[in-house]
């Protein structure tokens, strides 16, 4: 029944379980996507509850580093499956866990802890998971196709989520889906999954990005941060501000639609050793604040106080994007500078 190579070229097969749990054989037509909710190589119940494949991110090498547990043509163990209801780990499935979050709660949680976030993958986990379904597509016949909406999580989970397939579509179904769509099951995982962008990959269609615009802003001169209150940064420096989302003196840097890839320079005098200020972005919609995004922290050192945090997020329409800081000490301190340095490429 198997047709095609068994193995994605590259993938380890460190973590190998078809020995202690043989699947089915069966020609797979289906690809199913998960998130892990995790940051590292789960250990499956000794894989017991294991993927055919694990994709897990390699910050350092913008690529994803393959780990195979099962033949392609092989049922593994991800899903549930209920006594007398419609097959599903083996219904011509392949099964790809992605290590990651698709919850904004944990991906809050996780901070500054390098991470994937399904609505957010950066451009070389497409990359990876498009050449996949590529292989996958070319090797084996699975269709580039999928025709479903991988809805946000909490909003997917459960079996009436919207999106979850009734037994007779579950049957008729080829091509890529996530866990979401699965009868039977409850998990809302990959969530908001780019699909389209993923497919789009493995066509070769995906259209390059256009070039960034370039703005780097700053303060003029050194100002006073108050205790226990956030406080948004004004940039009163501008030296070059290409999108012109800048108005001068404001504390808004950049507007959606777009994507951007930056960071904040941030030096501070007369925080304690060990006293923090904390840093995050904030979305704004008109005056105001809709989202914050997660916390990092500049450290007291007894000296002037540096720190470098990265600025990388996508920007909806309609927002605007803002800078903010809380100073945690009793006293307040001096923001000798703050440059913000990032590349923007419109959306829309």
């Amino acid at each position: 029944m198997s047709t095609g190579p068994q193995k994605y070229p590259g993938a380890s097969t460190a973590y190998w379980y078809q020995d202690d749990f043989p699947g089915t054989a069966m020609r797979t037509n289906t690809i199913v996507w998960h998130s892990t909710e995790g940051t590292s190589l789960p250990a499956y119940g000794g894989g017991a509850s294991a993927p055919n494949f694990t994709a897990k991110p390699d910050f350092a090498a913008n690529r994803l580093v393959w780990y195979q547990h099962f033949d392609f043509d092989v049922s593994s163990r991800a899903l549930v499956n209920n006594a007398g209801g419609v097959e599903t780990n083996t219904l011509n499935v392949c099964q790809v866990e992605v290590v990651g979050t698709c919850d904004p709660a944990t991906h809050r949680r996780w901070g500054s802890t390098p991470h994937l976030y399904m609505p957010e993958l950066p451009h070389w986990v497409i990359r990876d998971l498009g050449a996949f379904a590529r292989w996958a597509h070319q090797r084996h016949g699975v269709p580039l196709t999928s025709g479903r909406t991988f809805k946000a999580y909490p909003g997917s989970y459960g079996a009436g989520n919207g999106v979850r397939m009734s037994p007779g579509a579950w049957r008729d179904f080829s091509g890529h889906c996530g866990h979401q769509h699965v009868p039977e099951n409850l998990h809302g995982d990959p969530g908001a999954f780019p699909m389209t962008a993923v497919l789009a990959a493995a066509k070769g269609t995906a259209q390059e990005d256009p070039m960034p615009y370039y703005v780097n802003l700053g303060t003029a001169e050194p100002y006073r941060l108050g205790s226990g209150a956030w406080d948004s940064v004004e940039f009163t420096q501008e030296w070059t501000d290409e999108l012109g989302h800048h108005p001068a003196g404001s504390s808004v840097w950049v507007r959606g639609a777009c994507r951007f890839s930056g960071s904040l320079s941030l030096r501070v005098s007369g925080l304690e050793p060990g006293r923090t200020v904390q840093i995050r972005m904030s979305e704004s919609e008109g005056s105001d604040l809709v989202q914050d995004h997660p916390i990092h922290e500049l450290v007291g050192t007894g000296g002037d106080s540096f720190a470098v945090v990265p600025l990388v997020k996508r920007l909806g329409a309609g927002r605007a994007m803002r800078v903010r800081l809380l100073n945690t000490q009793q006293t307040p301190v001096t923001v000798v500078s703050a440059v913000v340095t990032a590349l923007v490429w419109k959306e829309g």
